[in-house]
């Protein structure tokens, strides 16, 4: 069988990728003399194409607003083995994403979601999967998937060149009325400042779970109870602290690492992670799986660390508009969230993982503060707020801002 890596030289556009990935499930599939398995439309190398993605796949357009009518299954199974092809090659030329990339990306989705659709509740039922570990599980390999897609899409385009001339003839063969509307985009940056938890209020919120523990153990009181009163987990409090989980399971690492350490029966000590302080009761330990229940008390913020957060980003502000500091250097330096203060503030859409949002859909809140700014310009600064209620402060910055692409491809094409 030809190598891999020479059928792709010899087929560089998507109508021969298509090809190419019908050609490489073949040549897979029946030479083995395998049957189609009830359920599976396609095998690429190792990857499994399922009837129910392309049922997923209708369901994610049609939450974008995409109409779906004119869309046939044998397009979206033909997109499928595309993106299959990518990951596969993208395997073969040693292409990494870690699981640190998968799990961010996911959180950062997740939040987006549960705005949109309400809750998390309503999240797994709406994509019917039981709880946040089947929906995390389900969405990790999806996910891994697309991002080796993606870097291999890049570094397929990376290798490509096109004049300004070019893209100018292309444009100009497209009649006016047939050009596509997409929406006008934006491209936003953006630095946090999170008002810092004395050591005073993180011992509050220990002593508070050590007084639960102490309750259950010496005088019968019930965990259960006591996560549904006290536990500020929105996603658990009222199941009684309940999760199943495993090693692959998507938890944060200090969680798991101290519920794998534990035995059956046994109630942690307090232990903290980014989302405030946590005691674990590991009820069953079944294989690899532990069910366990968990309390989480976030320690509270005081006024006085709200106004020591509010200068200090008013400080940077000042800076950066004085040209002292660039608004990347400045979040590189001072921004307290870890999602974008690695690469100077740049927000990524968590639907594409490109730094473009459409203006039209973005999210409401997000939208009022950057409605009416110009590119170039910086936010006032602005207080708002995690999902759990904790506020913090943030300015914006608008690196980029264009019309809707319909308008750019008619200037183009007039002049």
């Amino acid at each position: 069988m030809m190598p891999i890596q020479t059928m792709i030289s010899k087929f560089s556009n998507r109508t021969n990728l298509l090809t190419l990935a019908f050609l490489l499930f073949s040549s897979i599939t029946f030479a083995q003399k395998k049957q189609k398995v009830d359920g599976v439309a396609a095998v690429v190398g190792n990857y499994i194409v399922l009837d129910s993605d392309i049922d997923l796949m209708l369901l994610e357009l049609k939450t974008q607003g995409v109409d779906t009518e004119k869309i046939t299954r044998c397009e979206l199974l033909g997109k499928q083995l595309e993106d299959k092809l990518y990951a596969h090659q993208a395997v073969q030329d040693s292409i990494l994403v870690t699981d640190e990339e998968v799990n961010s990306f996911m959180d950062s989705q997740m939040n987006t979601m549960v705005e949109q659709i309400g809750s998390k509740e309503k999240l797994f039922e709406y994509y019917k999967k039981k709880d946040e570990e089947d929906f995390r599980s389900y969405f990790f390999e999806i996910i891994k998937l697309n991002k080796l897609t993606s870097q291999m899409q890049r570094k397929i385009v990376d290798e490509i060149t096109v004049t300004p001339d070019e893209v100018k003839q292309f444009f100009n063969k497209i009649p006016a009325d047939q050009i596509p509307t997409i929406g006008a985009e934006i491209e936003l940056s953006q630095i946090v400042v999170k008002p810092v938890i004395s050591k005073e209020d993180k011992q509050k919120a220990i002593d508070k779970l050590k007084e639960i523990k102490n309750d259950v153990i010496n005088n019968g009181g019930s965990f259960y109870s006591k996560a549904v009163i006290y536990s500020e987990d929105p996603g658990s409090s009222s199941n009684g602290g309940y999760y199943k989980m495993n090693k692959k399971t998507q938890f944060v690492k200090e969680f798991k690492d101290v519920a794998f350490r534990m035995n059956e029966g046994e109630i942690s000590e307090p232990f903290e992670t980014e989302f405030g302080f946590h005691i674990i009761f590991v009820e069953k330990i079944i294989g690899q799986d532990i069910e366990l229940r968990h309390i989480l008390v976030s320690p509270k913020v005081t006024s006085k660390a709200i106004k020591e957060a509010s200068d200090k980003i008013d400080g940077i502000r000042e800076k950066i508009v004085k040209g002292e500091i660039t608004f990347e250097d400045a979040a590189k330096a001072s921004s307290d969230d870890k999602d974008t203060k690695n690469n100077g503030g740049l927000i990524l859409n968590p639907r594409s993982s490109e730094p473009r949002f459409e203006i039209s859909k973005l999210d409401p809140a997000l939208y009022n503060q950057v409605n009416g700014m110009t590119q170039g310009e910086i936010s006032k600064v602005i207080l708002d707020q995690e999902r759990q209620g904790t506020k913090f402060f943030k300015i914006l910055k608008v690196n980029k801002k264009q019309k809707n692409t319909k308008q750019i491809m008619v200037q183009i094409i007039l002049k």
